[in-house]
């Protein structure tokens, strides 16, 4: 019995020990907490009811013993510094001008801000520091792609002439909680995309997802309900008009420039990560174990894209109606379909996005523009797991003695995971392999999901 009463006693330390703050520490968290809920209050009453919901779950957060709260805290509590002394100043010069009592205000205004700046000297320099950095790994990265999400998303909406985000469309002002909901998303998100383990079939169920959900928001927009619409005005969700639409119209060039920028961003991880087609092509492939592409497909690539690019620029000098042309373009997305079904489905590759797309290898080549790369190091043992993941035809024989996959490569790290071996690692210029891969998951995971909030039709 003494075994089973220290065993039971050890899982209550360390249960107490995952949720409790050391004395040292609750200082530092209550002041926080302090400052955060303020700052609630204080948006409230600019009738951002969204934001003071948002800060006030976020100030729950902080309760918990997770280092990457405490790292998204910091800039939380550097905007409520801004918030504070700019509106301390502008009531200050108010209560000044109309002659009216201000001495009592200065007290306040200065207690709220000295809460909230020990609040932040405490977490960034304070006695639980220590305490703090004794976590479980990756969780940097997790602060990382919290902050950088709610940050991005918040500027968008702030910039938009229009409302982006779908809450605010059906409930005004309640779109900062729908911004804290995909930061929490994303926090998860890149924590699986960091652990090998789960690597692999998170990217397949979070790219399916942002699919399933870019083609429902499109359907109920057909069905007549505008507000899951961008604007209202359609246009084909066929990856080849990316390019080859406004080509054909002379205008509309919003598409091409992001697309270039994601490039730049992530490379071709747009075709593994981001393309709300892609998923499809991945959902027929896996039925079968991958087979090699004959490599007369290369040269199939180049012509398909030569191809719908002059046939764009041929329909606008011939000034085809865009009905027509849009007839045209649809055919070209119902081929591709055909393809995934038929013969994706068959090989065990995808076929449309190695082949067929002709995004996917403008993806291939303008993405060397960005940082990252997948290389094969010189300890593989050549036992080819690594084929049985990739999809994209970018490993055999030939690709492991180079050392470095195929063009075709879309940096999807499936076959990073797979590795028994860890030969298989992301690079970019002067960084280890794990920090490569961390900085590049924050990034496509902030990218993923910037497009599953705004992305739509």
């Amino acid at each position: 019995m003494i075994p089973a009463r220290r065993n039971s006693l050890s899982h209550q330390k360390v249960f107490a020990s995952s949720i409790l703050y050391p004395r040292a520490v609750m200082p530092t968290i209550l002041l926080t907490i302090t400052s955060i809920v303020l700052l609630a209050a204080h948006t409230l009453r600019w009738g951002e009811a969204g934001m003071a919901v948002s800060l006030v779950l976020f100030a729950t957060l902080m309760g918990t013993r997770r280092q990457w709260v405490r790292l998204a805290a910091l800039p939380v509590l550097v905007w409520g510094l801004f918030i504070w002394s700019r509106t301390g100043i502008f009531l200050l010069h108010f209560r000044m001008a109309a002659d009216l009592p201000w001495v009592r205000l200065a007290v306040i205004m200065t207690a709220v801000m000295s809460v909230t700046l020990l609040g932040l000297l405490g977490l960034a320099m304070g006695p639980g520091r220590r305490f703090f950095v004794r976590q479980p790994p990756h969780d940097t990265a997790r602060a990382a792609v919290f902050i950088l999400t709610a940050g991005l998303l918040l500027g968008i909406r702030h910039l938009s002439a229009i409302p982006l985000l779908l809450a605010d469309r059906f409930i005004p002002g309640l779109g900062p909680l729908e911004i804290f909901a995909l930061a929490l998303y994303a926090v998860w998100v890149c924590g699986r995309l960091l652990e090998p383990k789960t690597q692999a079939s998170t990217r397949r169920v979070v790219w399916l997802l942002f699919s399933v959900i870019f083609f429902a928001q499109l359907f109920l927009g057909l069905l007549g309900m505008e507000s899951f619409l961008m604007t209202g005005k359609l246009h084909l969700p066929v990856p080849a008009l990316i390019l080859a639409g406004p080509l054909f119209r002379g205008e509309g060039w919003f598409m091409p420039i992001l697309f270039g920028s994601t490039l730049l961003m992530v490379g071709p991880a747009w075709c593994s990560h981001l393309c709300y087609i892609g998923a499809w092509d991945h959902c027929m492939a896996q039925h079968n174990r991958p087979h090699p592409l004959p490599g007369w497909t290369r040269i199939l690539r180049w012509s398909i894209l030569v191809l719908v690019v002059l046939t764009a620029l041929l329909l606008r000098f011939m000034q085809v109606p865009a009905p027509d042309a849009a007839m045209l373009a649809g055919m070209f997305g119902l081929i591709g379909i055909g393809i995934m079904i038929l013969v994706s489905r068959r090989m065990g590759t995808m076929v449309h996005c190695t082949t067929f797309c002709p995004i996917g290898i403008l993806g291939n080549y303008l993405g060397k523009l960005a940082p990252w790369r997948m290389r094969i190091a010189s300890s593989c043992t050549r036992c080819t797991t690594c084929f049985r993941a990739c999809r994209y035809n970018a490993l055999d024989l030939s690709a492991l003695s180079q050392g470095k996959p195929h063009t075709t490569c879309t940096l999807c790290g499936d076959c990073a995971s797979a590795c028994p071996h860890g030969a298989l690692t992301f690079s970019a210029p002067l960084m280890r392999p794990a920090r490569a891969r961390q900085l590049f998951m924050i990034v496509v995971t902030t990218l993923h999901t910037l497009f599953l909030g705004v992305a739509r039709i």
